[in-house]
């Protein structure tokens, strides 16, 4: 399950980073919002992982006097989010079939 929950992350990341520009504080926001309780400590290294695969890029940028880095999507990174998405579309298919969100809530 763990690693479920680290693939799922990384989805998350990618697909927020191909909307835009994304940085660490708000990305624990945003996950936590999801469900996801992610300390910095798991975070960071996610996202230096990500940059390290070429998958993210990322430059300091000082908002309100204070370093931020930012991180965003690369062709690369696009890319393997594209397949993932596929990956992730076929599994929800074959596992919660076809009709896959169109479940009432009491089932």
């Amino acid at each position: 399950m763990r690693e479920f929950i680290r693939g799922a992350v990384r989805l998350h990341i990618l697909h927020h980073a191909a909307e835009g520009e994304i940085h660490g504080a708000w990305m624990a926001d945003e996950l936590a919002h999801h469900g996801y309780q992610i300390s910095p400590g798991t975070l960071y290294p996610t996202l230096h992982r990500l940059q390290e695969r070429r998958l993210l890029t990322s430059r300091q940028v000082v908002v309100a006097g204070r370093a931020r880095r930012v991180y965003t999507i690369t062709d690369t990174g696009r890319a393997v989010l594209a397949q993932e998405r596929r990956a992730l579309a076929e599994l929800a298919r074959e596992v919660l079939g076809p009709d896959v969100g169109q479940w009432p809530e009491t089932r």
